[in-house]
């Protein structure tokens, strides 16, 4: 297995078949710094320009938080300028996008909280697989703060409407069966079962991938 960061908050590991993207801020449950939305499209350049690289898988690091959100420890005073404010959700949006338009298959791996940013990021790949433990949230009302429309628009295209409405009017958690109701997730599993069960669907994406190519 291969890895590399391109900052240590974000890690790149190269296994067979699968890129591992890891969000590594455990101390705050893997919330989002600028410098790892930075970090997302050269990861993204690095897998997609290896040829054995078959599907990218976005994972937190550890067990308790998938992404839990924005770092506000480091976004507190950029969010007291509005201008600031609007290059975050810039920042956010591009990061996202590369993930949504990756020539290559993207899977969630959602353990443990995935709140706001992390399902920001979560809706922008092709695949989510959670943890029967997961909980999610988009806590934005709560907050006082906004959510990039892009990201409505991509969450309605999943849900539809009146579950966005839900998930944004009440700002309510919500476990990894209604997220799976909703459609929110593809598959809920046992939270001790879920890198396997990733790796089986990773290894059955490859093998399609391959013969694709023969």
């Amino acid at each position: 297995m291969a890895a590399s960061s391109a900052t240590e908050k974000m890690i790149a590991e190269a296994d067979g078949a699968i890129g591992w993207v890891i969000f590594n801020n455990p101390a705050r449950r893997n919330a989002v710094s600028m410098e790892m939305w930075r970090a997302v499209p050269a990861i993204f350049d690095r897998f997609e320009a290896d040829p054995a690289i078959r599907v990218i898988v976005l994972r937190g690091a550890g067990d308790k938080a998938f992404v839990s959100g924005l770092d506000i420890s480091e976004f507190a005073d950029a969010f007291s300028s509005s201008a600031a404010a609007v290059g975050i959700e810039e920042m956010s949006a591009r990061a996202c996008a590369r993930i949504e338009h990756s020539p290559k298959p993207t899977l969630a791996m959602i353990n443990g909280f995935c709140m706001g940013a992390g399902i920001q990021i979560a809706a922008s790949c092709d695949l989510r697989v959670a943890a029967d433990t997961a909980v999610l949230a988009i806590p934005a009302a709560r907050l006082g703060v906004g959510y990039p429309m892009t990201s409505i628009t991509r969450l309605v295209g999943i849900v539809g409407p009146s579950h966005v409405k839900d998930i944004f009017f009440t700002a309510r958690p919500f476990s990894a069966g209604e997220a799976g109701h909703m459609g929110l997730v593809n598959r809920v599993v046992p939270a001790a079962e879920l890198e396997m069960h990733v790796r089986d669907t990773c290894a059955m994406i490859a093998e399609n991938a391959a013969a694709r190519q023969a």
